[in-house]
């Protein structure tokens, strides 16, 4: 049984593990990390013999640990590193290389009925139903997204979203307001299982499933970076955000919004919070648009998600798809049932 893991920033892991009876016999810890003195190698291989097949990331971790004095120096590598290979090798982890995404290209819907979706397509995944999806919205309304745990009148002015016909809805992740006008951002969501992130924390997480998007920005000429906990920024400021949720049912959906062209006057009228997004953008004057995808890269919307999916599809094995007819049925409900009853948007008045 053979697993990997690249390390963010860091060095490759590879763990081959025997295993008898649910239980591992033979462990073989290897990779171009540096570790020392080198009798450490020894010791956390001869720690992992003996621990269950099942033995979760956190128990494998504590037992490297306790096998290592401190003494021992790891550079490029970590207790939980290791364990992410281990957890791997044995199928409860897994890396993009063990998956086939489908990739669903930008489908006009309603705003609020994408929102609707993001949790849809989590039950779809976990039923295998489909497998992991990468989806772009599309929508030609406009409407106020506010996170799962943000006031609606500390983040929202309502009279004046009513007067400019913006809805406000409420998401399932949490996180910032999104404000949403035909055209004036990218938004994408990722629905894969857990296991993709197994043994990573909160922030590790984000990291890891926006790397491949810094890839896509650099193909249409944007130098951007990871900006913990949850954003993307070039060096011209904030380019965009994410957002998360675990389920328990075994998946995760991961979204991002990235401001294309937006504008920055009315986004203040409607958003409390508006100055500072303003600022975080690196715009002084609200009178400005907030267009850092547009003027960065000089290139339309359309050619800027076209270049995100064909650089996703160079990276993993992917297959193109498009929503299942019952998934529009259930989010069509879904935006009845709940996003759009005052029980759920004003849970946090």
């Amino acid at each position: 049984m053979h697993g990997e893991y690249k390390v963010l920033g860091g060095k490759l892991v590879v763990a081959d593990i025997e295993l008898v009876q649910d239980v591992m016999t033979h462990v073989s810890i290897s990779g171009d990390f540096f570790l020392e003195p080198d009798c450490a190698l020894a010791q956390i291989n001869n720690a992992l013999v003996g621990q269950s097949g099942q033995a979760s990331h956190h128990t494998l971790t504590q037992v490297i640990l306790s096998a290592l004095d401190d003494e021992v120096m790891m550079f490029g590598v970590s207790a939980k590193a290791i364990a992410t290979a281990v957890r791997r090798a044995l199928g409860k982890a897994t890396s993009w290389q063990d998956h086939t995404f489908m990739v669903i290209p930008p489908v006009s819907l309603p705003a609020i009925q994408h929102v609707a979706l993001d949790e849809v397509l989590v039950n779809s995944v976990a039923q295998g139903l489909r497998p992991p999806t990468l989806r772009f919205w599309d929508w030609d309304d406009s409407l106020v997204v506010i996170g799962a745990f943000q006031s609606v009148k500390n983040e929202v002015d309502m009279s004046a979203a009513h007067s400019a016909g913006l809805k406000v809805v409420r998401r399932i992740t949490g996180g910032g307001a999104m404000f949403m006008e035909a055209g004036n951002c990218i938004t994408y969501s990722l629905i894969v299982p857990t296991s993709l992130v197994d043994g990573m924390s909160i922030e590790q997480s984000y990291q890891y499933l926006d790397t491949w998007v810094l890839g896509a920005l650099a193909t249409v000429g944007i130098k951007a970076h990871y900006v913990p906990l949850n954003d993307i920024a070039s060096v011209q400021g904030k380019i965009g955000g994410a957002a998360q949720k675990r389920f328990a049912n075994g998946v995760l959906v991961h979204h991002a919004t990235l401001a294309y062209d937006i504008d920055g006057q009315k986004m203040l009228q409607i958003l409390r919070t508006g100055r500072e997004k303003l600022s975080d953008k690196g715009i002084k004057s609200a009178n400005k648009r907030v267009d850092p995808m547009r003027s960065q890269s000089g290139l339309s919307q359309a050619a800027i998600i076209d270049a995100f999916i064909e650089h996703f599809c160079t990276l993993y094995s992917v297959e193109m798809g498009e929503y299942l007819e019952h998934e529009i049925a259930a989010a069509n409900e879904q935006v009845v049932r709940k996003f759009l009853t005052d029980e759920w948007l004003f849970k946090i008045p």
